[in-house]
């Protein structure tokens, strides 16, 4: 399913645009329309050390104004909706930005139903995108080959084509993430990754949400701070590393998504 919001004028950038340099354009078949342009390690350098060097919230904004004018179309933000602040901050941005939310077939219906309530407040350009692999219970014997199934092979799918991709990971998440880059280079996909929000604190959501006034996800005050596949999350103590409820009882930490 995929619905496309209009596009209306963007606003100036808050801070001084990031110099850029394209080194050529992404040519071929599969090349998406835009100012779409082969990624420079050195670029890439030279950006994500400006943004670290910015206030947290400036440097997401800036972030997102830096993908969209560098990669045009050939820009996808990958949500998982366990909240809409991404994808807030990226609308105010590029109001018709392509917002792509894995289907694993396998999500809590309250993560189904705050999809749709974002989709509405914003009127986004949502693609939907499901794995090609009927209902299973794979979950149950081979974690790694059902979120293999389930998430790597559709954000696959889902980025053909493409040259950057855009998440909310945060190195606040969890120890897996505490290296995360706010602009770095996805060597497994051969294209570049932006997390705006690498940066930010539980506080700094906190306080964006309150700000914004963003709906949270019915599950998060039941005790869910990371919100995954229903088979595989559970709520965690208050103080616990958000995503010990992902996988409980294994020592699988990340779907295989982000590396």
């Amino acid at each position: 399913m995929t619905t496309v919001s209009e596009v209306r004028p963007v606003g100036p950038a808050e801070d001084a645009p990031i110099p850029t340099t394209v080194e050529g354009p992404v040519e071929g078949p599969g090349a998406p329309p835009g100012p779409t342009a082969v990624a420079d390690l050195d670029e890439l350098h030279r950006v994500s050390r400006d943004l670290e060097a910015r206030p947290a919230a400036g440097a997401a904004r800036a972030a997102i104004e830096w993908a969209v004018d560098r990669f045009g179309t050939g820009l996808v933000l990958a949500a998982s909706f366990q909240d809409c602040v991404v994808i807030d901050l990226a609308v105010q941005v590029d109001p018709a930005i392509e917002v792509t939310f894995l289907d694993t077939g396998y999500h809590f219906a309250e993560t189904l139903w705050y999809v749709e309530q974002v989709r509405r407040r914003y009127d986004l350009n949502l693609r939907v995108v499901g794995a090609d692999v009927p209902p299973d219970d794979r979950w149950l014997t081979d974690t790694d080959a059902c979120c293999a199934a389930r998430k790597v092979a559709p954000l696959a799918a889902a980025l053909q084509g493409r040259a950057a991709w855009m998440s909310g990971l945060r190195r606040a998440d969890g120890p897996s993430r505490t290296a995360t880059p706010v602009v770095g280079y996805d060597v497994g996909r051969g294209l570049v990754k932006v997390n705006p929000i690498a940066a930010w604190s539980d506080a700094d959501v906190a306080a964006h949400v309150a700000a914004r006034d963003l709906p949270a996800h019915p599950l998060v005050d039941r005790g869910y701070p990371s919100i995954g596949c229903w088979p595989c999350t559970r709520p965690v103590d208050t103080g616990a590393d958000p995503r010990a409820g992902r996988w409980a009882g294994s020592a699988k930490s990340e779907c295989g998504l982000h590396g």
